[in-house]
């Protein structure tokens, strides 16, 4: 009797040590389950935080890029000058149609009307606008108020230099006048509707390398985007055309023209050095330089 009640001891001390260890291990085990699950949760919630986050302030992420600071004149700013200072190239090209109709900024505070420019980017420019005193508003010079003289200077103080200044601002040409496009200076362009500052200068300059125009078309030589509006107002006299001499000219100086290259102008001085003086263009149709229409535009501008 005593033995079996060991054994019977024995056998239940057993069952319970093994119920407890197992009771112990599925504690255990849901311990490590539940710290990993809260683990991964909070992983997955930062990361889901983060990539909000990145989303949200891009910005940040990727930095703005700088743009040039340097005084400037919308007036005359180039393409280059302008798209280094952060202009788009459609709010240049707005510019440039801008002044080539004529248009002015007269004010700083005109360069806050370009289309497309945002509040920011006119608070960051406008320091460094710079409007040339051709462009401002003739009132700021010789304007004068009710007692007909401006800034406080009185009649009495005013000397007769001052009372003979005016503004030379331009006044466009009615529909019957016309402007002479191998005599007209800048002054005299500025007057036909279309030319501005910019045109008028351009045009000068272009004449100046050619010797003169011969055709209206030839001012969609300087820019395909020469104003149209302003072609109605220009006549031409051939008379006014200077001739370069093609016997007398130096390469150098041959090739300055716009219709000669230098392959075209070392053509020339090869045959006056090889065969003596060209006495017509018909000398150089032989020459692969020459194709006959280059030799059409070039007889206007070409003596012997």
């Amino acid at each position: 009797m005593k033995s079996k009640s060991y054994l019977y001891k024995h056998s239940d001390r057993l069952v319970m040590i093994f119920l407890l260890t197992l009771a112990l291990a599925g504690i255990a085990l849901m311990f490590c389950v539940g710290g990993n699950g809260g683990d991964t949760t909070v992983v997955a919630d930062s990361t889901a935080v983060a990539t909000e986050n990145r989303k949200g302030n891009v910005s940040y992420a990727q930095p703005m890029a700088r743009h040039a600071r340097f005084a400037f004149d919308p007036n005359t700013a180039d393409s280059t000058q302008l798209l280094r200072l952060g202009l788009q190239p459609w709010q240049v090209r707005s510019i440039y149609k801008y002044r080539a109709a004529g248009g002015v900024f007269s004010r700083k505070e005109d360069f806050a009307r370009l289309y497309g420019l945002t509040k920011k980017q006119y608070e960051e420019l406008a320091p460094y606008i710079r409007i040339g005193s051709d462009y401002q508003p003739a009132a700021d010079y010789y304007g004068y108020g009710r007692s007909g003289y401006s800034n406080g200077t009185t009649k009495a103080t005013r000397t007769e230099s001052d009372t003979s200044r005016h503004y030379d601002y331009p006044h466009k040409l009615s529909a019957t006048e016309h402007v002479n496009l191998n005599l007209a200076d800048t002054n005299m362009l500025r007057r036909v509707p279309g030319i501005g500052p910019y045109w008028a200068r351009r045009i000068i300059n272009y004449r100046d390398r050619l010797g003169g125009f011969v055709s209206q078309k030839q001012l969609m030589e300087i820019d395909a985007e020469f104003p149209q509006s302003a072609i109605p107002y220009l006549k031409i006299t051939l008379g006014n055309v200077h001739k370069m001499n093609v016997n007398t000219l130096t390469l150098a100086e041959l090739k300055r023209h716009p219709y000669i290259n230098y392959y075209q102008a070392k053509a020339i001085v090869d045959y006056r050095r090889l065969r003596g003086p060209i006495h017509s263009l018909n000398d150089l149709r032989l020459s692969k330089d020459f194709p006959p229409e280059e030799i059409k535009r070039l007889e206007p501008y070409v003596t012997f």
